[in-house]
Order: C-alpha cells, then structure tokens, then sequence
C-alpha cells in the first residue's frame, strides 16, 4: 500500500471525550494505517505530501447499504420521481415511447425508477402501460425496489405470467437479474462502475456494502479486475446463492481475491418483510388505509431460523431487512435463539421494548434516514400514531444499541452527507423537524458513517477524508453541502483516490 503524510490537518473527534490535538498536526499513513500524528513529522523518503492548508480530517465514510447495480444503471433510466399519480408516470413513459419511435434497437426497453406507488390514490395497470408502450418492453421500478410495473411485453420478455397488476417483492426480486441480463447489460459495465465509484469517492467515501439482488462474487472479481478497484467493497449474498459462499470457505471479512483486504465477503441478507409503500411490511398493527392487513412475512419462524442458523454455523453474518416493528420483533427472536449475529437492515418502525435486547444480542441497527425525508408524509398517512417510533435513533442510542448509516441507493441517493443532515434535522424544504426527540448530533451521526472507526490517530486505517469545513460547527445545510465539493481529499489505505480542487 502506498504511504502518504498529510500536513497541517485538524483532526475532527467522534467523540465527546476524544482526546485530540488543538491545532493542526501532520498525519502520517504506512503500510494502509495511520502510523503517528504530531506536529513536523519527518517525510520518510519517498511518501507523497498533501498540505492540507488547516482543513478538517475524518475518518473516510461508509455506506451500510447499497444496491450498486441499481444506483449504477440510474442516469441510463427513466427518472419518474416526484409522479404523483399513474398518468402522471404514464405521460412520462409515452413521451420516451415516442423518443424510441422508429429508433429502437432490438431488446431495447423503457425502464424507469423513481415513482413512489405508495403516495398515489391507485396503482396503474398492465393494460394503461401497454396503451402506451406498444409491443416495446416497459419496466417502472418503484422507488424502494419492492415492485415493479411491467408491461405486457415485459412480462412475456422474462417469463412472467401476465397479470393486470404490479410484480411484487419475492416474485420481483428473483425476475430482476433477468430484466438486467435483457434490458440492461450494457449500463452497468466495469467503466459505468468505475465512473460510479470515482464520483463516491468525491464524497469522502471509503467502502460500501453492497446488497444488490442477483449479483454472484465472481460478478465483483470480474469487476475488480477491469479497474473497479477504487473503494472498499463488501459483497452480500442472498439464500439463493449462500450455497457458493459456503462452498468457497467464505466468511464475513474473507478477501474475495487474494491478499487484497479491500473485496470482501459481506453477510447474508434475507429480506424478511415488505415495505411501508407497498403495505408488506410486518407490524404489529393494522394500516390504516387497510385495517385488514398488517403487512407479512416473506419467511415462517421457522425458515428465518434456518437460514440464520446456516448463515451462522458457516460463519456468515446476517443482514435482516425488516421494516416493520413485528418483522424487527421476529428477527431479533431468531437472532436470539440461533446465535447469529449481524444487523437489522432499516429498522425504520420499532418497538422500544425491543431494544435492549437488540443491544444485548451486538445486533446493528443498519438505518438509512434520507429516507425520513421522503416517508414522512406517508408515515402519518399509512401509521398514524406510531410516528415517534419511526426511524428511533435517539432511542437505540440510549438503549446502547450500535447504528450504522446509509442510503439504501438508489432508493436515496449515495450520499453520506446527506443521511447525515437528514438524521441531525430530521426535515426539508424549511419544514419543521419529525420528531426532533430523535434526532442525533452530527458527531453521532459522523460515528455512525465511518464503519467503527474510531477518532484519526495511530493504529486507525489509512481511509480518510479531508473537508473544507468542520463538521461539527456546520448547520444542517452546510452538512448537506458538503456533498458538492466540500471533500477535498479521500484516500483508501493510504492511496489517494479522490484529490479536489
């Protein structure tokens, strides 16, 4: 790995009792770790120098949780957010129609991303598509990736019975790597990835982990050879594919290519309910809109059991997707009586009650609070009077309950900065904040974004991010603004793989 020193940096402390320097100190990287911070520090022949004229130094950002193809293939698709109803998407996809008249390839299709199905009065139908996409395949993604609108030519594409409705969770996430092998191979090439990765790592970020349905391990090693090398990579897998992880040897934290500690095996992820969009999550209590339903699982006590018991005996964590406060309720029960250990993926409806146990077990709460920004007004909506309880980071905290931030890209954008300032101000557009008595400080939130790394000093990895501000006299506003040129430098073991102006 290379060696860098870092002159004249004011390192930023994640804690309130982090004892750092008052003024600026040099920062010096060996072999991918800090190796001595102090002031005037030789320059060992050789090692690069970056002066960073006083600026702030963090540890470099994570992002628990991503789907890297989706946020990849984002700038090929249709942007259908902010469509409140199905004519307004459908007006959309009609206009791309007529851009394709004439012009299409074979296999081309129309695929979109961004609606948010949830928020309309009703959900179009196969039959409204067609009427306006012809014989040209047409895939509408929801925004939370947990149904999909297809047209009639689509459906046939990949093999789906026709229907008049949406396809929704486990039928939509095992049709999805087809839709991507016919419609989208050609956007998410190892240059689309690399162009992908360069502009995260402009964000101060060092590593995500990546959940993307339908993608295998020897898909990232391929990738890593082509020059996708830049950030550090954790690669889950879901039930359908654990037996090959398994077949490897592949633990939680083993290398994917030899000797490189940067491509890693990630956990297990077993979405085990919903989504509030759809009404599939699991609560405890009725919808309001649908007094009948309490949303559902996707697995018996006993499946979810049995895949994380497997996941645990073959020393794989577990990320459990569970949105509703019955779905955290049941996977805590099954980490608790299979031994596994991992996270809870969203989190984003709980009861207080649960969360003692959450941090008895060392379970993650993996949250990702951009997404306050967008379900707040269905939250109140759909959950009336279960509104404090969402998205409770105050709560785990206090509870001793150890969070981690996302984004959950590209149902958010990859963007730390602003999960951030959505977790310190919990609001938007000069909105008052929701439910402010949850919020966290920035120097909780920074902790929470820098995958367990503690304050810069000896021993710390050598991921690190140089901003132009410090982040913790900054408003909510300037948080969010860092994201726009506010990073000036971003190594990864000490090698420079983001430099600003």
């Amino acid at each position: 790995m290379p060696d860098l020193l870092l002159r004249n940096v004011r390192i930023v402390p994640l804690t309130p009792m982090a004892n750092v320097p008052a003024g600026v100190v040099d920062v010096l990287v060996a072999d991918g770790v800090v190796s001595s911070v102090g002031e005037g520090l030789s320059r060992p022949d050789g090692v690069e120098v970056y002066d960073a004229g006083g600026r702030w130094l963090v540890p470099g950002l994570w992002d628990a949780h991503t789907h890297l193809s989706q946020w990849t293939l984002r700038a090929s698709r249709l942007d259908l957010h902010g469509t409140r109803s199905p004519a307004e998407a459908l007006a959309r996809v009609a206009a791309a129609a007529r851009a394709l008249d004439g012009q299409s390839e074979p296999g081309e299709a129309i695929v979109g991303m961004g609606h948010s199905a949830g928020t309309w009065d009703r959900w179009g139908t196969v039959s409204e598509l067609d009427s306006v996409t012809g014989s040209t395949p047409a895939i509408l993604v929801n925004h939370d990736f947990h149904h999909a609108w297809l047209n009639t030519a689509a459906l046939d594409a990949v093999e789906l019975p026709r229907r008049e409705d949406m396809v929704q969770e486990t039928e939509w996430y095992q049709a999805y790597p087809r839709v991507a092998e016919l419609f989208e191979s050609n956007g998410s090439t190892p240059a689309a990835y690399r162009r992908m990765l360069t502009r995260t790592a402009a964000l101060g970020v060092v590593g995500m982990t990546d959940f993307e349905v339908g993608v295998r391990l020897d898909d990232w090693r391929s990738r890593w050879a082509s020059g996708c090398d830049l950030l550090r990579i954790r690669v889950a897998t879901y039930a359908d594919q654990v037996d090959e992880a398994i077949a490897e040897g592949l633990r939680t934290g083993d290398p994917l290519v030899a000797g490189e500690d940067r491509l890693t095996m990630g956990p297990l992820k077993i979405i085990s309910d919903g989504s509030l969009g759809t009404r599939t999550a699991w609560c405890c209590d009725p919808y309001a809109d649908d007094p009948d339903s309490c949303g559902a699982p996707n697995q018996s006590p006993d499946e979810l059991r049995g895949l994380l018991g497997k996941a645990h005996a073959a020393g794989l964590e577990v990320a459990t997707h569970a949105i509703g406060d019955r779905a955290v309720s049941e996977a805590l029960v099954a980490y608790a009586a299979t031994g596994a250990r991992g996270s809870i993926e969203h989190a984003q409806l709980v009861r207080r009650e649960d969360l003692p146990l959450m941090a008895r077990l060392g379970i993650t709460a993996s949250v990702q609070p951009a997404h306050i920004l967008d379900d707040r007004e269905m939250t109140e909506d759909v959950w009336p009077g279960r509104e404090d309880r969402c998205f409770a980071t105050r709560w785990m905290l206090d509870e001793g309950v150890r969070v981690t931030l996302g984004s959950d890209a590209p149902v958010a954008p990859l963007d730390p900065w602003l999960a951030i300032a959505a977790a310190v101000g919990r609001s938007r557009d000069g909105k008052q904040p929701w439910h402010p008595e949850q919020a966290l400080t920035v120097q909780e939130a920074l902790s929470a974004s820098v995958d367990g790394q503690p304050t810069v000093g000896p021993g710390s990895r050598g991921d690190l991010a140089v901003l132009d501000i410090d982040p913790l006299r900054a408003s909510v506003e300037d948080l969010s603004a860092i994201a726009h040129g506010g990073v000036v430098l971003t190594t990864v073991g000490g090698r420079v793989v983001h430099r600003g102006i």
